[in-house]
């Protein structure tokens, strides 16, 4: 039977577990995939922890972790138009990444452009996808100033970069070991830790016009002290604390239009994936706890079949 890899009931890493289990029948509106990669999110251990998206039903468990992956259609259920088996395609699954074969809705599955990697499209529609739905809500003006919080992670290189194509300046917070990544991406890095106010006043004396928070907590609340308007402060790592301040939770489209369009914006250059690690899905809980660490550097993705 096809591996998986699981949660087993709501917990910390203990409840985790590798399950073989039947593939999944499509039903109207879905796809079979065979699974070729999966990106890791902090989404995953959150839903492990017992976290339930806006919505959304309780995970049925044992439950699959991952929320992105690519991989080749298998079969198409009931209703299915403009997909076909042996389609590369990417999406959010239904039935969890870190598997051999999942389920995805074709509202939230984009055809794979010829000329992306299996790996690089496993890292779309989650992360590039929140940075370009924000990056579209904030509608920073070219020349402006944009914090980011968190810059150093999946979400935050991919915001920086769409920041940047925009003609905007960008800070971003991060580790000092993501320095090099920040800058690389065209942003003035500033280490978290005490005083970062005043870092980030020092590089951006002209005053911040906008935030993208990533990390929420105290990060969240240093970032709302500095922006001029908090009409222009969003977050995907602190939402209700973010409206708390004045600012707003990251709206997601969550539909194939915007991972047809990040799609496209890897192919013409615009948008790099920057994946630094990746692992086999034998080791699935090395790759998880990379992220849940919090010191992965750019996006972390899990490679199911070659």
């Amino acid at each position: 039977m096809p591996k998986a890899y699981v949660f087993t009931r709501h917990g910390g890493p203990e409840v985790e577990a590798f399950a073989d289990l039947p593939v999944p029948e499509p039903g109207p509106g879905e796809l079979l995939v065979a699974v070729r990669a999966a990106g890791v999110n902090p989404v995953d251990w959150k839903l492990r922890n017992g976290y339930t998206r806006p919505g959304s039903a309780p995970a049925t468990l044992p439950a699959v972790l991952g929320s992105e992956a690519s991989g080749t259609v298998v079969a198409t259920g009931p209703g299915v138009a403009g997909f076909a088996p042996g389609q590369a395609v990417f999406g959010c699954p239904l039935t969890g990444g870190y598997a051999e074969y999942t389920l995805m809705p074709v509202a939230v599955t984009a055809h794979k452009p010829d000329t992306l990697s299996f790996t690089d499209a496993a890292t779309l529609s989650v992360a590039a996808a929140t940075a370009y739905d924000g990056v579209r809500q904030l509608a920073p003006a070219p020349g402006s100033t944009l914090l980011v919080t968190g810059a150093g992670g999946g979400v935050g290189a991919a915001v920086v970069q769409l920041a940047r194509h925009l003609g905007v300046r960008v800070i971003g917070t991060a580790s000092a070991a993501k320095k090099d990544l920040v800058e690389s991406l065209g942003a003035v890095h500033v280490p978290y830790g005490p005083g970062v106010a005043d870092r980030i006043r020092a590089a951006a004396p002209e005053g911040i016009d906008a935030v993208y928070d990533l990390v929420g907590g105290d990060d969240l609340t240093v970032a709302a002290g500095l922006v001029r308007d908090r009409a222009k402060l969003i977050s995907a790592g602190g939402k209700q604390l973010a409206a708390e301040l004045g600012g707003a939770a990251v709206r997601r489209a969550r539909n194939a239009a915007v991972l047809d369009e990040v799609a496209r914006l890897v192919v013409g250059g615009v948008l790099r994936p920057h994946v630094t690690q990746v692992f086999p899905l034998a080791e699935a809980a090395q790759a998880l706890r990379t992220v849940e660490g919090g010191h992965a550097r750019g996006k972390i993705v899990i490679e199911v079949a070659e």
